[in-house]
């Protein structure tokens, strides 16, 4: 039987000559990816080394994630190299183990690289072996296959009516080897079996129904010869189905469910994408505790107890592969095996109830090779797996009629109206114009968010200020227009804690996206968690808003409580006013006094009470900085420090923008439709700046802006 041996301690890491001693999991960017220290943050080649024993039979080494290209080398000879940075993959080392200590050396490789997914990317690309690394000792030479993309070599589906489809990947099979596949419930007991068969049957089982009723099978698979077991795999699974309809959205098991999400990316302060168990489960417990029921996983494959974790808990997971912003036909082979290794290592979890093959891809252009890419990941995963739906994360340029809305089973669209661009009342618009221009297709929101910076607050939050404040005047509004829309789906907060992206800085803050619902460091839930926990959860609270915040302006004040409670009273000093309202409670005309202000806020049996200081302005540090005070960047384009003369721009005639197919492939933007009318064939000689300064264009100046950002990604 095969045993595993955990190589996760004493390594030697070295970094541009210099050497330490780590322990895994280990990142070489959780300080510099996060913007902590002076340098840019490193993206190169480190090295990790260690002895290792040698072992009779076979052997291979397991390496969980290592990001994002990893050559391994044993006594100085090359076992073999791996690329992409986010899934299991391993090594038979029987041969190169040539002596009783074998030098061992992983090389580890973050550099950009255009043969690999992401090329570019709103996050930090973490470098190390940032999972567990371990030795797979006593292999049996008939066994369940370890070099089938990094699966355990069986693969489980199951329906509702009990039916259990089962495929094993067998390694030198041998006709005296018998095989066995059972079922057990979750209490152990063997429900279900079956010898060579791969079908099996379970009578009336209970349904995986996620937070409802998260109950699990486990399918037992077994290799005997005669009565020794030389190999066994467990894989955990639940009897469920999922349906999108157009109209009414989505169905668990036949019962309406609103898939109420929050995206994640996996790192975290100071620790980067170096997690433990615990951090994992912290994760999700505070996701629980808000009330969601449905985890986008962004914006690639993550940890496999993660996704254990998840299954346990019931939330329903949209897994993805990280082919993000930038199409790259170089990188098609890479991200089809990405594809390949996310569903053969996950597809038994009942938790993942579809498969992602694209985020934002059209932000530089929309043209034939793209569309035919993605056509070919989506074909590939329907073959991969034929029991879940695709799915795709479209951004807003990306037009209503764009033929990449009709190539996975369902999709959903990524919206910062209120945020980049336009205000949130642009979100109603274009949700009551994509309804009308194609009621037939299944759609939900897979991104929206606003910043909101710890320590930002004031009377009068605005648009851009990177407050608390906005953020949850932001999320208001969004969260009651997915409500308003039985047909979206599902929708997913960007993001639900603060992540690391070393190549931002603004609002104040360097090499993060503070759009997290909880601080990165996850100790602070921000005033837009309670909201949704007021819309989400049944756990009843009340909470003040800008409760961490001691300092008011004296005079008439407006407080606002987030509560799943009816009622709400406040009490200000010796004044008390009752509010009745859905989630949003407003307490308008509170007077505080100079100095102490005691306040109290009831619901039903619960009771909190605050205490406030009335000052007569506000602390300069409550505001952004002067220094930080520019236009919030658009993250949905990739900008360049200088504009290039090889590039495209907005004093381009007509003319030569119609002669470039990736321009008129931006089919999605203003600019591609606006090329696309016969009045440009008249007017050539005008630049495109000269066209979009007509009053009957009517864009405001965040679409200006955004539309000559694509044209500068765009050679000539």
């Amino acid at each position: 039987m095969k045993k595993i041996i955990a190589l996760n301690n004493d390594w030697v890491f070295c970094k541009e000559g210099v050497k330490e001693t780590v322990n895994l999991p280990h990142t070489w960017n959780g300080l510099d990816g996060q913007g902590m220290n002076e340098g840019s943050y490193y993206r190169g080649a480190c090295t990790y080394t260690r002895i290792i024993p040698r072992y009779e039979g076979i052997t291979y080494l397991e390496l969980k994630g290592a990001n994002s290209v990893a050559t391994v080398k044993i006594n100085g000879r090359k076992v073999g190299t791996h690329e992409g940075g986010y899934s299991t993959f391993r090594f038979d080392i029987s041969s190169f183990l040539s002596s009783p200590k074998n030098f061992l050396e992983i090389t580890v490789d973050n550099s950009e690289n255009k043969k690999v997914y992401p090329g570019f990317a709103d996050f930090t690309f973490y470098g190390g072996l940032y999972r567990e690394v371990n030795l797979i000792t006593d292999v049996p030479e008939t066994r369940f296959s370890l070099d089938d993309y990094g699966s355990k070599g069986v693969y489980v589906t199951a329906k509702t009516n009990g039916d259990v489809k089962v495929k094993a990947v067998i390694s030198n099979y041998q006709k005296d080897v018998k095989v066995l596949y059972e079922v057990l419930d979750a209490e152990g007991k063997t429900v279900a079996s079956a010898g060579d068969r791969e079908k099996l049957h379970v009578d009336s089982p209970v349904l995986w129904e996620g937070m409802k009723n998260p109950y699990l099978y486990t399918l037992r698979a077994t290799l005997k010869k005669g009565e020794n077991l030389i190999d066994k795999v467990e894989l955990r699974f639940g009897f469920r189905d999922i349906k999108f309809d157009a109209k009414e959205g989505c169905f668990l098991n036949g019962e309406y469910i609103k898939l109420k999400g929050v995206s994640r990316h996996q790192d975290r302060e100071l620790i980067g994408n170096a997690l433990t168990l615990a951090e994992h489960k912290e994760d999700l417990d505070l996701i629980k505790e808000m009330g969601a029921n449905s985890i986008r996983l962004a914006h690639y494959q993550q940890a496999e107890e993660f996704y254990d974790l998840c299954d346990e808990m019931g939330f329903l997971v949209w897994a993805e592969i990280p082919v993000i912003s930038r199409f790259s036909k170089a990188a098609q082979e890479n991200a089809l095996n990405q594809l390949e290794e996310l569903i053969k290592q996950n597809m038994h979890h009942a938790s993942i109830y579809a498969w992602g093959v694209q985020n934002e891809i059209t932000i530089t252009s929309e043209n034939e090779a793209l569309i035919e890419g993605i056509k070919e990941l989506n074909a590939y995963a329907k073959l991969l797996d034929p029991a879940r739906p695709t799915t795709c994360a479209q951004f807003t340029m990306c037009g209503l009629d764009s033929e990449l809305n009709r190539i996975t089973d369902i999709l959903a669209y990524n919206h910062y109206f209120g945020w980049y661009m336009k205000t949130c009342d642009g979100l109603d618009e274009w949700l009551e114009k994509f309804h009308a221009a194609n009621p037939d297709l299944k759609m939900g929101i897979s991104e929206y968010g606003a910043e909101g910076v710890l320590g930002y607050f004031g009377d009068a939050p605005f648009q851009g200020d990177y407050s608390e404040g906005y953020q949850a005047l932001y999320h208001e509004h969004y969260i009651r227009s997915i409500n308003a829309n039985k047909w979206i789906w599902g929708s997913y907060v960007w993001n639900m804690f603060d992540f690391g992206s070393a190549i931002r800085n603004e609002g104040g803050v360097k090499g993060r996206n503070n759009k997290g619902l909880v601080t990165f460091d996850r100790k602070t839930k921000k005033d837009s968690f309670w909201l949704y926990k007021a819309f989400w959860s049944d756990d009843k609270f009340v909470h003040l808003v800008g409760d961490r915040y001691p300092l008011r302006k004296i005079g008439a004040q407006t407080f606002k409580v987030y509560s799943n409670c009816d009622k709400v009273q406040i009490k200000v000093n010796n004044k008390q006013k009752t509010v009745t309202a859905e989630g949003v409670f407003v307490f308008e005309g509170m007077e505080i006094k100079a100095g102490e202000n005691k306040i109290t806020v009831t619901a039903g049996d619960i009771k909190e009470t605050y205490i406030i200081t009335g000052v007569e302005e506000y602390p300069r540090e409550y505001s952004l900085p002067d220094d930080a005070k520019s236009m919030v960047r658009n993250w949905f384009v990739e900008k360049d420090s200088t504009k290039r003369d090889d590039c495209f721009s907005l004093d381009d005639t007509i003319g030569d923008l119609l002669k470039s197919e990736d321009i008129l492939g931006m089919v999605g933007g203003a600019a591609g439709k606006l090329l696309r009318s016969p009045l440009m064939f008249a007017v050539k000689p005008f630049t495109l700046r000269q066209l979009l300064d007509l009053p009957i264009v009517n864009l405001n100046p965040e679409m200006v802006d955004m539309i000559e950002d694509y044209l500068g990604t765009i050679s000539k």
